[in-house]
């Protein structure tokens, strides 16, 4: 699981995550808050150039693998998944990756499908879960459940099955035509498949 430095999730969400992902990655300017939280952290990351007090907060936790990453034309988070696949981990999920700032938003929700093929990412929060697709998907959801395909880009040859809005060899591009605020019609398995581009599904609750 990698930590990053937006708005917290639950409480409840955070402690299932940490059951389900033992293996824990901060971001160096979350480190503070997530101690705060008594989490057992397994590597901290970042420049610490803007969080240079992150080192001092992480001596009571020791052992802790420091990983110093100067590279500023990445953010923290495209380092910290580069990290675990450099690991080899085949998945993670990310939290904290959302609110506050809009542009680390935005950067965090979309960045994340260059790593695609690399390592399974899932970033959520207590509204939202999101992952990158296959150009060839299925899964199973209970009827009227909030949907939005959200394109990275331009994606063309969109199409679907068990959704409210189907969508027919279509074309999405963010800022033009999205398909968003969708929802799936009955209990069952919603398909969904595309030709080209990056395309994000977002399972969305409103609480």
């Amino acid at each position: 699981m990698i930590i990053a430095n937006g708005e917290a999730c639950s409480n409840e969400l955070l402690g299932q995550l940490l059951e389900w992902s033992p293996f824990v990655v901060v971001l160096d300017g979350a480190i503070s808050r997530v101690l705060e939280l008594g989490i057992k952290v397994d590597v901290l990351l970042g420049d610490f150039d803007s969080h240079n007090h992150a080192l001092e907060y992480i001596t009571a936790q020791q052992p802790v693998e420091i990983v110093h990453a100067p590279d500023q034309n990445k953010t923290d988070l495209q380092k910290g998944i580069e990290f675990l696949i450099s690991r080899n981990f085949d998945a993670v999920n990310i939290i904290w990756a959302m609110g506050r700032r809009a542009d680390h938003t935005l950067s965090n929700v979309t960045d994340i499908v260059r790593y695609k093929n690399q390592i399974g990412i899932v970033v959520l929060d207590d509204y939202s879960r999101i992952f990158p697709l296959p150009k060839k998907f299925q899964k199973w959801y209970v009827q009227h459940t909030p949907i939005s395909l959200m394109p990275v880009g331009t994606v063309k040859g969109v199409s679907s099955k068990g959704l409210m809005y189907e969508l027919n060899q279509d074309e999405l591009l963010l800022g033009y035509r999205t398909s968003s605020s969708n929802e799936t019609i009955a209990d069952g398995v919603v398909s969904i498949t595309h030709e080209e581009g990056d395309l994000l599904l977002m399972e969305c609750v409103d609480l």
